[in-house]
């Protein structure tokens, strides 16, 4: 992305001898980190990530050389200004004196104007939100997205620099997680380090002393490292995060398929279904296989990059699976071997002489997607209709959401998360999340266009909607 103003002219000396030095320097800060975890030098990035990719890296290296303060006192910007500055206009100087003053942040973005501005909620060091002008980005970027860049104030108005780097929410979060860390343990360290020179300090005066800026100074090749990262994680398929089931088994769909023994009748099988207390039947011919009152799913994987998979009723019951009676075969279907395994153990007892040995299938996640698509809208609906049955459908599915349990927040549901101070701030998260979402849907998408504002009121979290 370019800069909001031409700075070609301090571009061009940065390629003098006296500051290459220090900007490969930074290239190979800015890269090192996440190019040793993917197992790729500097020069293989614009070939597995594109030349923007590329661009964007440079980028970085170099607006943080701007606003770094190099050996004897030494830097780029102020040099160039004093030196050639009466060469641009008293706009481009001041942009250049603002990058040097800047340091880098993560920032939360809400209340577009695509093509004009965008406001930007500093989630690093706090405060309001502000608006910057923005062309490019504000039409490119989606509610609740975040973006780490340098927000520069000119004299009526605020911009952001050439570098714009989107983070998704999970390396976001790492992130800010890391930048939190450095800030709690950096008084004490520097307070050890100034006694070993003799000088007497302690960690809480130098608590109000190291400012979030003065931190974030010399932390732009985090931010750098943090999202190229998570793009090289992508390209090279090791972002997939493994799926688990609520007992923390890797998601494997089996189905095993028992066939009623010659002359066993369905009302038979129904007979002795009706004796497994933990078969709740939802009509004739199919059974929902649920937990025992009260267990709760487990809601941290055992892996690291596990995702927990899980299925609840409406009253919360969690659902280890489904039995299903077709024909002359009875099927019972788990997201795991072993849960199938689990499910066979509870059957066998019941159905003896009633049923055969089991023939097992297995499926994976994408063939289950595949027969989960809704079928083609009903032909002749407007797009009206069609929008209207879709937010009806969203609103059914929502309100029954509000009360299952959610991975996101602990296993706890919306409706219960949001009775503490820290629970509303996990809930606004996940609206957050949820919003974003919908905001990436094609433009005039019956999803792109629902409103969960009325989840913001009823969860009493409309506050924090900023």
């Amino acid at each position: 992305m370019p800069a909001p103003l031409d700075i070609s002219g301090l571009i061009a000396w940065s390629r003098r001898e006296e500051w290459r030095g220090a900007l490969s320097e930074l290239l190979d800060r800015h890269s090192a980190t996440a190019c040793a975890a993917a197992g790729i030098e500097l020069q293989d990035i614009a070939r597995v990530l594109g030349e923007d990719a590329g661009t964007l890296l440079w980028g970085a290296a170099f607006e943080d050389l701007l606003a770094a303060d190099l050996p004897g006192g030494r830097n780029i910007a102020e040099d160039y200004l004093k030196r050639r500055g009466w060469k641009e206009t008293a706009a481009t100087r001041d942009y250049i004196a603002g990058l040097r003053r800047s340091v880098i942040s993560l920032y939360e973005v809400s209340g577009l104007v695509p093509g004009e501005s965008m406001l930007l909620r500093d989630l690093v060091r706090g405060g309001d939100p502000v608006r910057v002008s923005e062309k490019r980005g504000s039409q490119a970027l989606r509610q609740w997205d975040r973006i780490a860049t340098r927000v520069i104030p000119l004299r009526d108005h605020h911009v952001i620099s050439g570098t714009l780097m989107t983070f998704d929410h999970e390396p976001s979060e790492a992130l800010l997680a890391s930048l939190r860390r450095i800030r709690s343990k950096a008084p004490r360290d520097v307070a050890i380090v100034a006694r070993e020179f003799g000088i007497e300090t302690d960690a809480n005066a130098l608590a109000g002393m190291l400012t979030p800026d003065v931190l974030l100074a010399p932390a732009g090749f985090m931010f750098t490292n943090a999202w190229l990262g998570a793009a090289l994680e992508a390209a090279q398929g090791r972002r997939q995060p493994e799926l688990v089931n609520s007992d923390g088994d890797p998601l494997d769909f089996t189905v095993l398929h028992f066939p009623l023994l010659p002359g066993v009748t369905a009302p038979k099988v129904r007979q002795a279904l009706a004796a497994i207390p933990a078969l709740r039947q939802e009509n004739a011919s199919f059974w929902n296989w649920l937990a025992a009152p009260g267990v709760k799913p487990q809601t941290v994987p055992r892996r690291p990059k596990g995702q927990t998979f899980i299925t609840t009723m409406e009253d919360g019951s969690l659902v280890l699976g489904t039995v299903a009676l077709k024909g002359r075969r009875l099927s019972l279907e788990a997201n795991s071997p072993a849960r199938a395994e689990r499910g066979r153990a509870m059957l066998e007892p019941v159905l003896g002489g009633l049923v055969g040995a089991p023939l097992t299938e297995r499926r994976d996640l994408e063939q289950l997607l595949a027969e989960s698509r809704p079928p083609p809208k009903p032909a002749g609906l407007s797009v009206e209709q069609e929008r209207a049955l879709v937010h009806q459908g969203l609103d059914d599915h929502y309100r029954r959401v509000l009360d299952e349990p959610i991975p996101a927040l602990g296993g706890k549901s919306p409706r219960a998360a949001a009775r503490t101070p820290k629970g509303r701030e996990k809930v606004a998260a996940w609206l957050k999340s949820l919003e974003n979402h919908m905001a990436r849907e094609e433009p005039g998408s019956p999803m792109g266009s629902y409103d969960i504002g009325w989840m913001w009121t009823e969860l009493g979290v409309e506050a924090l909607r900023h």
